[in-house]
């Protein structure tokens, strides 16, 4: 008979594909080492047990404890694996981008999870990892794994995962890219790949635009389980040859791509990997060898990524048929700051013919979430003729109510609802705010299908 003592022995030994239908096939070899196939879905359960093993071994963690940890859900579905077979209550902190599934999927395993925003500072008290530490502290035999900054996690890669590559390529990898989340998966692989290949080996990671590893400014992004606001000690910075850095338009593009010419269904994480994996093809020799590590499946995100009206919705399709949304934007999206007085803001509105406008500090290309909210020309002067504000009061004073969005991709028709309750809407492209939409505008852009076909407003 065959058979495992539990599902802790599943862990590893993950396979290698080739990729041949988002790679040329005439060019290097890339192979894709698909991390779902460990038990609970992720590479994450390999840092998992090495961290909860690390905790008894010291005494962090005793019988009956509690194990905290702040996740986007991989590694907190590893931890519930490993809590279920040993005897571990678990509690867990998510911000709140983490998809639907991915909650459901900690629930299912029995652990207790409290969601946070996902758009406040580090130092913000529900800033996810400060509930994490906070909850560890409160309760009684708590431990925090803290995957960001404990050792384990890259001595788990150091020494099962980098071997395991090193194995399965028979040495003759000349590359290896995988995502920064924690950075523990490319410090351990690579720093055993450098080692043990006297330097020959490639290590790349693959970083979202917004996240600290590559250099950017910190700014929100969609895709969920990479990318950090700073630089946790889990990350050697000293390992990794090259970060290369993905936008989330490229990485969803290349995830949706895996599952339709692969077969491949992962996340917008794998999705980054790969396309960075692609881009060092294009440049590498065409004998190199590129094992890129998919670290999860996709069907955590079957309500993101891979849901049509939700990628519409965000402006991450083009304009179809018929008369889209983006017909009806202008140039710019119009941006206050919070100090401008509402005197000004009226001018602006009245010689750009913009009916509304949004209000944030953050400087061009704006993420939705850094914008505080939004006023309106009709409002101001409804507040200044009954004598609510004064013109030289500051419009961060008198925000509307927040305006619904649109993608740009749309139909108009999609959007006419939205303005009809609310006045108008936010066009997104890519992800990232690009106009408001007023009804003055979706008229402009029917006009000429009203003199052709009579169609009327």
């Amino acid at each position: 008979m065959r058979f495992h003592d539990s599902m802790l022995d599943l862990v590893g030994q993950t396979p290698l594909v080739r990729l041949v239908g988002v790679a040329d096939g005439s060019g290097p070899l890339v192979l894709a080492k698909l991390e779902q196939f460990n038990p609970g879905g992720s590479v994450k359960d390999r840092i998992a047990v090495g961290m909860v093993t690390a905790a008894e071994r010291d005494g962090s963690l005793r019988p009956g404890g509690t194990i905290v940890e702040p996740t986007s859900g991989n590694t907190g579905i590893g931890l519930a694996l490993v809590a279920a077979r040993r005897g571990y209550r678990c509690v867990f902190t998510c911000p709140d981008k983490v998809s639907p599934n991915k909650i459901a999927a900690l629930r299912a395993y029995g652990a207790e999870v409290v969601v946070c925003p996902a758009a406040v500072p580090m130092a913000h008290p529900r800033f996810y990892r400060n509930v994490a530490a906070r909850l560890a502290a409160e309760i009684p035999g708590a431990h925090c794994c803290d995957q960001y900054n404990n050792p384990a996690n890259p001595a788990a890669h150091y020494a099962v995962t980098g071997p395991e590559i090193w194995e399965q390529t028979q040495g003759r990898l000349t590359h290896f890219v995988a995502g920064l989340g924690t950075g523990g998966t490319v410090s351990g692989v690579g720093r055993y790949l450098h080692e043990v290949s006297a330097g020959a080996v490639q290590v790349i990671g693959a970083d979202p635009q917004g996240s600290a590893y590559s250099g950017d400014e910190v700014r929100p992004y969609y895709v969920e389980g990479v990318g950090q606001p700073s630089m946790p000690d889990a990350f050697d910075p000293a390992v990794p040859d090259e970060i290369l850095t993905i936008g989330d338009a490229e990485a969803i593009r290349v995830t949706r791509r895996l599952a339709q010419a692969e077969g491949i269904l992962t996340g917008g994480s794998g999705g980054m990997a790969v396309a960075a994996a692609l881009r060092v093809a294009e440049r590498a020799d065409p004998d190199a060898v590129i094992v890129v590590l998919i670290p999860d499946s996709g069907r955590g995100y079957l309500t993101t990524i891979f849901d049509d009206d939700w990628l519409a919705g965000r402006g991450f399709t083009e304009p179809a048929d018929g008369v889209p949304v983006a017909a009806a934007i202008g140039p710019d999206l119009p941006v206050l700051q919070p100090q401008e007085q509402l005197g000004s803001a009226l001018r602006r509105m009245r010689g750009t013919r913009a009916g509304h406008m949004a209000v944030s500090v953050a400087a061009p290309p704006i993420r939705l979430p850094e914008i505080v909210g939004f006023v309106s020309e009709h409002d101001i002067a409804v507040r200044v003729a009954t004598g609510q504000a004064r013109l030289d009061a500051p419009v961060a004073e008198h925000l509307i109510d927040p305006l619904p969005t649109v993608g740009w991709g749309q139909q108009l028709d999609t959007a006419a609802a939205r303005i009809a309750e609310h006045g108008a809407c936010v066009v997104l492209r890519d992800g990232l705010p690009v106009a408001i939409l007023t009804a003055t505008d979706m008229a402009a852009a029917l006009e000429p299908e009203h003199e052709t076909t009579g169609s009327s407003l």
